[in-house]
């Protein structure tokens, strides 16, 4: 059956908008079948972000895109407007480095990574295994620098350290990440988890007052402060040589070298600390975010 015009109009945009589109059950943060879980685990393996449809949502998309594809199951993966496939072709892609290949990610070279467990975290880790004598301890580092720990099938391809007494599978991308890395077990009153100390990581995003942005400003040169507010917010006040977080500003952003410092602020701290995250895990080293806000700022100097 033919896709009605709407649909297939729909269908034809998010392809030629976006790069990377992953057609989906659920969101890459809460997947909503196993397929769609390992499909985005593999994504982000390779790459920090991607355009994900939920077509739990869009029951309209979820008929069309099997349609427009001749392809009759979800997840469905497509990079540069083509069809990729699924979850077992996008898994085999994944494991040849075809996937890396489709992606433009250069692939990582053999390495055996160093890595350091804390005492009491060789004893837990050491009991996790002993709890699922089937399985083996897989550590992966993705590309947005999420660190899990998992108890699985070996895997073929997989690089193993000795650590403690425990062995410890790693798929290569992650094997490049972790190399130096320190595993703290820590204690609160939730429970246990570990603490990932890696050098690799790109630098945390720094607080920055609006007294010490204000004499940035006042001392000139070129500042890259992006506010994240609507239009409409912006029409209020802004601070002076903020730029609108916008498709020109965006394409900016990624013509900069990842040290050039870039300052987030927007009415609060909260969505321009979410940006940041996100310039952080594509690799950006020297961001910062405005404390407080559009508001701190207002309070402080009065309203722009």
């Amino acid at each position: 059956m033919p896709l009605d015009s709407e649909t297939q109009g729909m269908i034809d945009n998010l392809l030629s908008s976006n790069r990377v589109v992953l057609f989906m059950k659920g969101t890459p943060q809460q997947p909503q079948c196993g397929f769609s879980a390992k499909t985005t685990a593999a994504l982000t393996m390779l790459i920090p972000d991607f355009f994900s449809v939920n077509v739990l949502e869009h029951p309209q998309l979820r008929e069309g895109i099997k349609v427009h594809s001749n392809w009759p199951t979800i997840p469905q993966l497509y990079i540069n407007g083509e069809l990729i496939g699924g979850n077992d072709i996008v898994q085999d892609m994944l494991n040849n480095g075809e996937l890396a290949d489709a992606l433009g990610v250069e692939k990582p070279a053999a390495t055996q990574p160093t890595i350091t467990i804390s005492d009491d975290g060789i004893a837990a880790l050491k009991n996790a295994v002993a709890s699922q004598p089937d399985g083996v301890l897989h550590l992966q580092v993705n590309a947005s620098w999420t660190h899990q720990l998992s108890l699985d099938a070996s895997r073929d391809g997989d690089i193993h350290v000795h650590v403690g007494g425990i062995d410890i599978h790693m798929d290569p991308w992650t094997a490049a990440r972790a190399d130096g890395l320190n595993m703290i077990l820590e204690e609160d009153l939730t429970g246990t988890r570990f603490i990932f100390d890696n050098p690799n990581a790109p630098p945390a995003v720094k607080p920055m007052t609006v007294q010490d942005l204000k004499a940035r400003l006042d001392a000139g040169g070129d500042v890259v402060l992006i506010d994240v507010r609507s239009d409409e917010e912006r029409s209020a006040g802004s601070i002076p040589g903020s730029r609108p977080w916008n498709d020109e500003t965006r394409i900016f952003v990624e013509s900069l070298p990842k040290d050039v410092e870039i300052i987030s602020c927007c009415q609060a701290g909260g969505r321009s600390q979410a940006l940041a995250d996100a310039l952080r895990q594509r690799g950006h080293t020297d961001l910062y975010n405005v404390t407080g806000g559009i508001a701190a700022w207002n309070e402080a100097f009065g309203a722009s």
